[in-house]
């Protein structure tokens, strides 16, 4: 199995995330891009982050549950979710949003509570 680590060096550190083998283009593309970096916005209980792998349409296929990682559209974006968002209750998937969950967070979501928006975060690919 695969895993990335996200960190955030500048509050809590890093969090591990189990990649979904079900979706191997998604794994591939994260591991061929990886190391990379971004910066963290918060919208809610969410923190999501610009990434070079992009997801189409095709690709929502899963559903959005407290500890997912999932693509957030507009754009590459990869988001933390903490639970169900203000357009979609728990295990929906949101209408009209391409979202591909491709891992589900191993860490401790307390801790990501504390990452605040503008600050660095650094993903990388582990064994």
């Amino acid at each position: 199995m695969v895993k990335l680590k996200i960190v955030f060096p500048e509050s809590i550190g890093e969090v591990i995330v189990e990649l979904i083998d079900k979706n191997p283009k998604t794994r591939d593309a994260f591991i061929q891009a990886a190391p990379f970096e971004g910066r963290a916005s918060r919208w809610g209980d969410e923190i999501y982050f610009s990434t070079p792998v992009k997801v189409g349409l095709e690709n929502a296929q899963e559903t959005v549950e407290k500890g997912d990682v999932a693509y957030w559209p507009p754009g590459n974006a990869l988001c933390i979710f903490f639970g169900p968002t203000p357009v979609s209750g728990p295990g929906e998937i949101r209408p009209a949003s391409p979202v591909n969950v491709f891992g589900r967070v191993v860490g401790e979501l307390e801790r990501l509570r504390k990452v605040k928006s503008g600050e660095k975060v650094v993903v990388e690919v582990i064994d």
